[in-house]
Order: C-alpha cells, then structure tokens, then sequence
C-alpha cells in the first residue's frame, strides 16, 4: 500500500495525501506520506481479462476489462502492464493470486473481475483490487448488476472504485456529457443537442436539428438540461427533462433575448443573461415560482454566470473596464470585485466543483486557450491553445475539463477535447459527428 501511494502522490502532483490504509509494519498509528517534489510517474497496473463465469457473460467480459483499463490510463496517473508480459493468467476469481509473478514484471496494483448473467437476464461484475508489493486487498470486493445493454455504466462503476481507491479522490467515469451535435457544412451547420457517457459512447440526440441551439447546461441533478434556442427566431432559454421530447420556454420577458442560463447548486436558481435594448445584464430566477430579480445593472455587456459550488457566489464576465474581464459576486446580488488583470480577453468562466479554482477560455494574441486561475485571480495557467479553444466544463470530481476546439477554414470542424487540470493528458473524446458546447453532468 505503502508502494502505491507513494506512487500516485506523485503522480497526482500532491503535496500531501493520507494512506487509504496502513502496512503491516505501521499499523500502530496512520500512515501520512508527504511528497514536496516528484517526477510524474504514472502507476503500473495490470488487469487481466475478467473470468467468464457463465456462457452468456463471455460476449461482455473482456469488453467490460478493456473499458476499465480505458478509463484509469485516459488519466495518465496509470499505465497497464502489457498483457503478454502476464506470467499468471487469472482463470477464477477465488483463485489465491501469484503475487511473485506480478511482482516480476514490476505490476503495482492489480484488478481482478468475474462477469456472469443471472436468470434475469441481468449483467453482473464483480471485482477486486490488490496491493501486489504487500501481497494484500486493497478494500473489499463489490458488484454490480445491470440490463445487458447498460455494461458500460458496469465497467465505469468498477473503474470509479479502483481510482478512488488508488488515489483517495472522488471519481468520474460514470457520468454524462450533454453537448450540441454538429452536421452538415460549415456555412449550413445543423445542431441539435445530444447526451453521451464521459468518453463520448452511447450518444443520444434530445432534439432535432430544426432551430439552432447553444450552450447546454446540465441540472445538478442530472436529470434536466438549460440551453438556448433560436426556434422562435431569437434567443430563448429552454428547459428540457432528460428523455422528453418537449422542451419548456423560460418566460423572462417578452421581446427579450435570453441566453447562457446555469442552474445553481441546489437546481433551486437559474442565471442568465438578458438583453434589452442595448443593454445586457445577469438576472436570476426561482424555478419553481418564475420570480425574476436582476442581480447586474451596468452599461456593459455582462453575461456567463456561473454559481460557485455553495451557491453563495457568481463569477460572470463583463467588460465593464473597457475589456472582456472576469468578476465574482455574491449571489444576492451587489458590488462586484475584478479578478483577471492579464493580457487578453476573458470569457466562459466556470466555477470548479472543488470550490477551488475557476477555468475560463482567455483569447490572446490570435489564438484561444483554455486557463484556470485561482479564484482570487492569483496563479493564471493555461492548460491549451489553437486557434480556437472555448467553452471549459468540469467533471464531476474537479480534476479533468473539456472543452470545444474548432479547426479554422472552409472545411474546419468542431470537437470536444480534454485536459486535466495539470495541463496533462490532452485528448479528443471522439463523437459521431462534429460537437461542441459540453457540459458535464454529475455522478450517475
């Protein structure tokens, strides 16, 4: 155990993390590890194919491994451990493991699984993870059932347990992303919203390409979706319930535009910016009521808010100092205090779920990139740049952000891509069509 947090502090770049449990040699008193400077190393690990322990589970056993393993080294905090370097093979899941034979081929953590189907017809998985220097479990065994059509959501609940084992932070694989899918050329794009797993399998279309749409924002919950539609001919905000085909109108006034709306943490609140006249201020209302206040009463165009995650502050952007700049606010409303003072334009800005940091798209000598800074403004880094990078979202856990990149041209395209939040581990979530506009939902 020992072995492997010492391995993952430094590659999660921590000063300081607890033992998720002590070794032998240390159980009298809590074991604390601290890391003041480390080479990112990630871990080794090995996952043998889970053991079939019905005919009917062999079609989704190795399937369900691949997607574990998929999972933990898209963090870059793990490797796997080449499988024709596996000396033993794992044919049953009570079998006693040969920690020599791992230990050999320098495996630190190692996941064993079962799959098997019920008279139901259900999926069921069950794992284990071990400690191969100790030669010990590392937690308990768990399972998981679902219908044969949900094994992804098995493989991402397996693989929730091992990270979070390894790593003692909250997990985020079995979550959701709803986004605008895009078709068609890039002077006639067709959009329509849509809703996939983190990684961009099992996508699902919520509407249909008949009015154009932006900026979808999922509820805390998870359960319904914000975004802005042009089916009236300007900007409304729409609500719409996961798995229904109608939407609703949020009625904020007619003859307005209104856009950019963001639940609060407690789905209580919606913000949102409205346009009258010429002049664009932030409002909120009460979901339940339709109640309306403005929380903004400036000349300048003020608009992206977005609650930090106790839901007593917003952070917007303004240009109210004659620039596109970042703000925070209480959510009642009142003063707001500046906080991005570098070179460039400031916009999309987005509160971490960890209360943090906050991750913003920052435009700057020509190109676009994707930062985060504290959330006093102090300690700005970029984590990307092209010529088009916009729109960051946070996973669940406040350790990875994906955004929209857009390739420039005739023939340019949208995609959504991912970071984490050291600037590692860039990757494109490949999507059926062109995508962008994310927003990442919470733990399912």
């Amino acid at each position: 155990m020992k072995t492997i947090l010492a391995s993952l502090t430094l590659a999660l770049g921590l000063a300081m993390i607890p033992a998720l449990m002590p070794t032998q040699s240390e159980a009298q008193g809590p074991l604390r590890i601290e890391v003041t400077k480390g080479v990112i190393k990630p871990m080794p690990l090995a996952a043998p194919d889970f053991v079939a322990e019905t005919p009917e589970a062999a079609q989704f056993a190795q399937q369900i491994t691949r997607v574990v393993v998929d999972d933990l080294i898209g963090t870059s905090l793990f490797h796997e451990v080449p499988r024709d370097a596996h000396i033993s093979r794992v044919t049953s899941f009570d079998a006693p493991i040969q920690f020599p034979d791992w230990r050999v081929i320098d495996t630190q953590a190692l996941i064993t699984g079962a799959v098997r189907t019920d008279a139901n017809g259900r999926v069921i998985v069950k794992f284990r993870l071990w400690d191969v220097a100790l030669g010990a479990e590392m937690g308990q065994g768990m399972q998981f059932a679902a219908t044969p059509d949900g094994w992804r959501r098995l493989a991402h609940k397996v693989a929730d347990q091992v990270y979070s084992r390894l790593t003692g932070e909250q997990p985020y694989f079995d979550s959701r992303v709803v986004f605008v899918s895009e078709t068609g050329p890039k002077d006639a794009r067709k959009k329509r919203l849509a809703i996939m797993d983190y990684d961009g399998a099992n996508v699902q279309y919520l509407t249909d390409d008949s009015a154009l749409v932006l900026a979808p924002r999922f509820s805390p919950s998870g359960d319904r979706v914000l975004y802005t539609s042009y089916a009236t001919g300007f900007p409304r905000i729409h609500i719409l319930s996961v798995g229904d085909v109608r939407s609703k109108i949020l009625e904020t006034g007619n003859g307005v535009m209104s856009f950019a709306p963001r639940f609060s943490p407690d789905g209580r609140t919606i913000v949102y910016s409205l346009t009258q006249g010429s002049n664009t201020d932030i409002w909120a209302m009460d979901v339940a009521t339709g109640a309306t206040r403005r929380m903004t009463s400036n000349p300048a165009i003020e608009t992206a808010p977005s609650f930090s995650p106790d839901g007593t502050q917003i952070v917007f952007e303004s240009d109210r100092s004659g620039g596109q700049q970042l703000y925070v606010m209480s959510a009642q409303g009142g003063e707001a205090q500046r906080i991005s003072f570098g070179s460039g334009r400031y916009g999309t800005p987005v509160w971490s779920p960890r209360g943090d940091r906050i991750a913003f798209t920052k435009q700057l000598d020509g190109r676009f990139l994707i930062g985060v800074m504290n959330v006093d403004g102090s300690e700005e880094r970029a984590l990307s740049a092209s010529p088009l990078d916009e729109g960051p979202t946070w996973s669940p856990n406040g350790r990875v952000i994906m955004f929209t990149r857009e390739t420039l041209g005739a023939q340019g395209s949208s995609a959504l891509h991912s970071v984490d939040i050291s600037g590692r581990s860039l990757r494109r979530v490949r999507t059926p069509a062109g995508a962008s506009d994310p927003s990442w939902g919470p733990l399912q």
